[in-house]
């Protein structure tokens, strides 16, 4: 069975990630070491973003949570539905395509499929950002179908499959991680279970030797978002020095910190995890009666998730 404890390390995980690379967004690489030279950096705010403060990461997040489980499973016009009420009151930060997508007027099963028609991109990492919960969720599932449920997720929003094998690939690496195994040692089997069009590109960006100046694309895309969040679990050995080696990235910071944050989250567990950044973690909600979330309640959804009720 899951481990409850690496459930909370993996969504508490993401929401400190978010909140501490949200102040360096589309800021360049070495910013957070040049503002915390000694690596131990602070949940700082800037940039719009109070001290603490999770953007539409993690409120994306708590939401798809709050939908499987008020629901009992997954329910994708009822996901749909409360996205599209979190976009349309107007959050701080929302993706473009994610916000054409949810407010566009077009049906829950073809709005995605009709933006990617017409723009013919929708590979950003959006539908990465908020997997957290729904990986704790599906862990508990086997391996095909954890993948199919984050495939399913990602495709109410991104019509591009390489969103959709991306976010299968991470709920499979926190499954085996919540199991108590090596995400990394994971990564050849979950490729294998990746559809063949999309595979070999993954394969790439999850390489051993693959580092994100490697990357042809801005890092606000799905393939090198998940490539830089293994990277910095790969190479770093503590939850700490992950989030930092992520956001020092500089891109989009909040989201690849919030992806290195689930996976670290959930390999090294809540425990690993700074009281520094826990204290202020908060995560409103627009458009929900001005509820704000803060760590206690990231801590009782994520175990709510990973028992299923």
């Amino acid at each position: 069975m899951p481990d409850n404890d690496r459930a909370v390390g993996a969504v508490l995980g993401s929401a400190v990630g978010d909140a501490l690379g949200a102040p360096f967004e589309f800021g360049l690489p070495g910013v957070f070491r040049e503002r915390f030279p000694d690596g131990v950096g602070e949940l700082c705010g800037g940039g719009g973003w109070d001290p603490g403060e999770a953007t539409d990461d993690t409120q994306m997040a708590v939401l798809l949570g709050e939908s499987l489980l008020e629901r009992g499973g997954l329910d994708l016009p009822d996901v749909f539905d409360r996205f599209r009420r979190w976009a349309a009151a107007d959050p701080k930060d929302i993706g473009l395509q994610t916000e054409q997508v949810l407010l566009g007027g077009d049906p829950w099963d073809t709005a995605a499929a009709l933006h990617f028609q017409v723009n013919g991109r929708a590979a950003g990492n959006g539908s990465l950002m908020r997997a957290s919960t729904s990986a704790v969720y599906f862990a508990t599932r086997d391996r095909a179908e954890t993948m199919d449920a984050a495939r399913r997720i990602a495709a109410l929003t991104h019509g591009d499959g390489a969103a959709w094998e991306g976010t299968a690939i991470l709920h499979e690496l926190v499954r085996v991680a919540l199991l108590g195994e090596d995400p990394l040692a994971a990564v050849p089997a979950t490729l294998a279970e990746v559809a063949p069009a999309h595979r070999e590109r993954w394969a790439t960006a999850l390489a051993p030797d693959w580092h994100p100046d490697d990357a042809t694309e801005f890092n606000g895309a799905v393939w090198p978002c998940l490539g830089s969040a293994v990277w910095a679990l790969r190479t770093t050995t503590s939850f700490e020095e992950a989030l930092a080696a992520a956001v020092d990235l500089g891109g989009d910071t909040d989201t690849v910190a919030a992806v290195t944050g689930t996976l670290a989250g959930t390999l090294y567990g809540p425990e690993a995890i700074p009281s520094r950044w826990t204290s202020p973690l908060h995560v409103p909600l627009p458009g929900f009666a001005g509820r704000v979330l803060r760590a206690p309640d990231l801590r009782d959804l994520a175990e709510a998730l990973v028992s299923g009720r």
